[in-house]
């Protein structure tokens, strides 16, 4: 990237004195000026860090963490790069693995290795050479600043010094014995092990998804929430809990009934201490001789820790949310005509007497007819029962801490879309009209499209956590996350419609089809995502639009790189219910120096049985784009950043050569 050199001159300072003023009591001296210049030239020209992105991870923790303690495999292959002439694979394998889970290693290092003084000797100086190739991207300052505490001086000095330098040799290796002899050891490699994890991933991106079907989304959410650099995109299922943090009925039941259907209670009791007992009672009362079969939850087999017992009672506690559900809707729809949703609402035309559904005319057979709380003359209505239930879950999803602290985490590091070194990120849709124009889309009495929409819905977002709670807008805001989760024009959606209903409770399974939007049927035009990226103002020669969402069915031969290499799609199935349809356990996106990779991950076991048989999440990698040279900070937007500041540098050295400004005293 060329820096735009703009010419100073006298008059171009008089300008802009005052705010060189300002920097000059930052920087009141030529010299200290000129350093700092010095100092981001140099930064410039250091390789570009890697960035990582995710999407549609799922509550799947135990994958998400493994993924990030091995940097999608980059953590490996540093260590075959530095060590592959000197260890035998399953050396690299155990050292990889200590890497990823030293506490847990340790353990089994300690009950097996008959001279654990050698051990640690040996392992301390590969860490070391491991964490000098992670850290020599970065500058010394930023390296300085991700050192752990307790022994940030020890490891500066071991990775600025060499035991291969005779001067330095005893000095060195005393440093190791003495870490030994004073039984810090376990501590240091543990230190070390997490540093080289943190310096393995520069920018992790987020494109959504975090919540729902898999049962650690919470335990997903604390990592990130001490993670040193990240980003997220939000996803349909993120507004889906935000919209229930806040207390819109429609998304707490949405996200109750989700849960129940995938047996994935971990989340929200254990996680967030949501209580159920009032919707098990009510469950109980009113559908306690239905079999509930349509509402069995997708359980899996191989692990699930429900009996028999249990599991039935979930079922009916599915069905007893899921009709107050479509109660609650039916009235949030009633209280937005402009969204165009009646037909949505589909109680009134259940005739239980003949087990049908009377629509248009037409008679759709019901798989499941036994409606005890719905009163056919007001079928929206909830019995004082499902209202006190409703009340209950109300106030336990809007007073947890835990979910509270999680949401803001999404808020403050969240967005609905971003761009990031020319690359465009959001999680699933843009809404076009069907010749792929920007689709104009109302929210809150107004249109809007493109760029402006989704500003617009980010700002919508906000105001409903930060807003005066009597305020119209906070009302229509808090509502407008039911219809950012299933709205045909969401941009977290983009569909002609949820047929939730129809699945539950129709036999006919052409009733079950939602239309995709017009960007889904598009998107693989290249021209489509270069209009798309222009509307976005998104420069640069090798841009792209990175989603998540849809999953890739890689076992039918479908690829994640879309119109000639300008779009990347890296859902691939994180979560476990989609592993059969899809063939593949999730992508994970690397943006190093050298270009773009994509590596397709198997199956995840489990984090205990990588640190047994140090077993590696299984991958393949495809180079997508690969960089005519090796891109720099330069290149980036950080380097663009740094380019600006240089140039008000300058100009503030020119200010004080010419007496614009005077030097204060040193």
């Amino acid at each position: 990237m060329e820096r735009e050199k703009i010419p100073i001159t006298p008059a171009f300072i008089e300008k802009n004195i005052s705010y060189l003023q300002l920097l000059a009591h930052v920087f009141p001296t030529i010299a200290m000026a000129s350093i700092e210049i010095i100092n981001l030239e140099a930064i410039l020209n250091l390789p570009k860090g890697t960035e990582h992105f995710l999407a549609d991870i799922h509550g799947e923790y135990e994958a998400f963490q493994h993924v990030l303690k091995n940097a999608s495999g980059n953590i490996k292959r540093k260590v075959k790069d530095i060590f592959d002439k000197n260890l035998r694979e399953t050396e690299i394998r155990d050292l990889c693995t200590l890497i990823y889970y030293p506490e847990q290693k340790l353990e089994l290092v300690k009950a097996s290795e008959p001279d654990i003084d050698n051990w640690y000797t040996v392992t301390i100086n590969q860490l070391v050479k491991v964490c000098r190739s992670v850290s020599s991207k970065y500058t010394r300052s930023k390296v300085r600043k991700a050192l752990p505490k307790d022994f940030a001086y020890i490891i500066e000095e071991l990775l600025h010094e060499s035991a291969d330098d005779l001067n330095k040799q005893a000095y060195v290796n005393v440093i190791t014995e003495t870490i030994i002899s004073t039984e810090r050891a376990d501590d240091f490699i543990i230190d070390m092990c997490n540093l080289i994890q943190q310096l393995a991933i520069d920018q992790l991106h987020v494109l959504g998804d975090i919540y729902d079907r898999g049962p650690g989304a919470h335990i997903i959410m604390d990592t990130l929430y001490s993670y040193h650099s990240f980003d997220i995109q939000w996803g349909n299922h993120d507004i889906l809990w935000m919209g229930a943090a806040i207390g819109n009925d429609c998304c707490i039941c949405n996200v109750l009934r989700i849960s129940l259907r995938y047996g994935n209670m971990e989340t929200l009791q254990d996680g967030y201490g949501i209580n159920l007992l009032p919707l098990a009672t009510l469950a109980v009362d009113y559908y306690g001789d239905d079999p509930c079969t349509e509402f069995m939850p997708h359980l899996d087999k191989s692990d699930s820790c429900y009996s028999q017992k249990e599991t039935i009672q979930l079922s009916k506690m599915h069905k007893a949310i899921t009709v107050i559900q479509f109660k609650l809707e039916g009235a949030i729809i009633d209280r937005h005509p402009q969204w165009d949703m009646a037909e949505r609402k589909l109680l009134q035309f259940i005739d239980s007497e003949r087990n049908v559904l009377v629509l248009d005319g037409k008679d759709y057979e019901l798989l499941d007819n036994h409606f005890p709380t719905i009163d056919p003359k007001h079928p929206y209505k909830l019995t004082p029962e499902e209202e006190e239930v409703v009340n209950n879950l109300h106030r336990s999803f809007v007073t947890k801490e835990r979910l509270k602290k999680h949401m803001n985490c999404l808020l403050s590091h969240g967005c609905i879309y971003n761009i990031h070194n020319s690359n465009l990120l959001f999680h699933a849709s843009i809404p076009l009209n069907a010749d792929g124009t920007l689709k104009e889309v109302l929210v809150h009495n107004h249109k809007y499209s493109g760029k402006e929409l989704l500003n617009k819905i980010d700002l919508m977002i906000r105001k409903a956590y930060n807003s005066d709670t009597e305020a119209e807008e906070y009302k229509f805001a808090v509502d407008f996350f039911w219809y950012l989760w299933c709205g045909p024009d969401s941009p977290f959606f983009d569909k002609s419609r949820m047929a939730t209903f129809e699945r539950y409770f129709l036999k006919d399974q052409a009733t079950y089809k939602e239309e995709n939007g017009y960007y889904y049927k598009l998107r693989d035009d290249e021209k489509v995502c270069d209009y798309i990226l222009d509307a976005f103002g998104v420069e640069g020669e090798h841009r792209h639009i990175i989603n998540g969402h849809v999953p890739v069915h890689a076992s039918s031969g479908e690829q994640p790189v879309k119109a000639n290499g300008e779009l990347l799609v890296i859902d691939g199935g994180f979560s476990r219910a989609f592993h059969n349809t899809t063939g593949i356990a999730g992508y994970t996106l690397v943006y190093h120096s050298r270009g773009f990779e994509l590596v397709q991950h198997e199956p995840f076991t489990s984090a205990e049985e990588s640190i047994r048989t140090g077993a590696d999440i299984k991958g393949s990698t495809q180079i997508v784009e690969l960089s005519q040279h090796r891109m720099l900070v330069r290149d980036t937007d950080k380097g663009k950043d740094l380019c600006r500041q240089i140039g008000e540098l300058r100009q503030l050295l020119y200010a004080y050569r010419h007496g614009f400004i005077k030097e204060k005293a040193k």
